[in-house]
């Protein structure tokens, strides 16, 4: 894989600045720059589109277009990019949650994470989480509150698995479940078949888009857009009209949609 990915084009892309090299620095910039520039959606889903996989064409989208993607493209492109520069990284599948009660049966495994190992031990990589992006690598220390520029987070343990959660303002929230067993590419090829074309995942009949920048949380669900500050500030509105929408789309987070604003606009109007 890493003689196939254009790394040059992803740094530039992501706007990484210096030379990077497999350590916790690189790391820790990539991961920062990469939910800042590359927006999560998943918009191909919405519009009945296929997601491909193969490193071409999540290159093409992610990096050569004003595209973003979902966890299995993000967490893919991020992988290739940190395997071209020398990273040790294993591939994860996680069980999302965030939406479900406590108590409720596990789901399938539709996320992608990574694990990636340096000398200063291992940490938790995932820039495809678009509920609520992760801004930084966590260091893989279960039971131990970490902060990062953005959130507050914690690696749960939970028996022979492991939770993500994250502080909010209504208490810890577990953002989804995950093990340690390495994934194929061909796990990851059932889970991104079902989550972009079955009805029982959200993509298909939700917009939802997500950019985390140096200073703003962006989230985009449906018609409702809301505005996150580090300082604590909060802002939401609804999208006014079609015009309104593309106008996020383009300023808000840099994406150029694969149908017209105006086609999904109505689609969402309807709901």
């Amino acid at each position: 894989m890493a003689s196939d990915f254009k790394l040059d084009a992803y740094l530039r892309r992501i706007g990484f600045i210096g030379a990077p090299r497999p350590d916790l620095e690189t790391l820790t910039q990539a991961h920062a720059r990469h939910v800042d520039a590359i927006a999560f959606e998943a918009l191909d889903p919405f519009a009945g589109r296929p997601v491909s996989l193969a490193m071409d064409d999540l290159q093409a989208k992610l990096v050569a277009s004003r595209r973003g993607g979902y966890c299995f493209e993000q967490n893919a492109l991020f992988r290739g990019a940190l395997t071209a520069i020398g990273f040790e990284v294993e591939s994860l599948a996680g069980r999302v949650t965030w939406m479900s009660p406590p108590d409720a049966p596990l789901g399938p495994r539709t996320h992608m994470l990574l694990r990636v190992t340096l000398p200063e031990g291992v940490f938790l990589a995932d820039v495809g989480f678009g509920a609520h992006l992760l801004d930084a690598p966590l260091a893989f220390l279960p039971d131990t509150v970490q902060r990062s520029p953005a959130a507050t987070w914690r690696i749960e343990t939970l028996g022979e698995r492991y939770g993500l959660a994250v502080l909010t303002p209504e208490g810890w929230r577990r953002a989804y479940v995950f093990d340690l067993q390495p994934q194929l590419d061909s796990d990851y090829a059932l889970g991104n078949f079902f989550t972009a074309n079955s009805h029982e995942a959200p993509f298909r009949r939700t917009l939802i888009l997500e950019r985390l920048t140096r200073t703003c949380r962006i989230n985009l669900v449906d018609l409702s857009l809301r505005r996150r500050w580090r300082d604590g500030r909060a802002e939401e509105r609804a999208i006014a009209d079609p015009a309104d929408l593309a106008q996020v789309f383009d300023k808000d987070f840099d994406i150029v949609p694969p149908i017209p604003p105006e086609e999904i606009f109505a689609r969402l109007a309807r709901l």
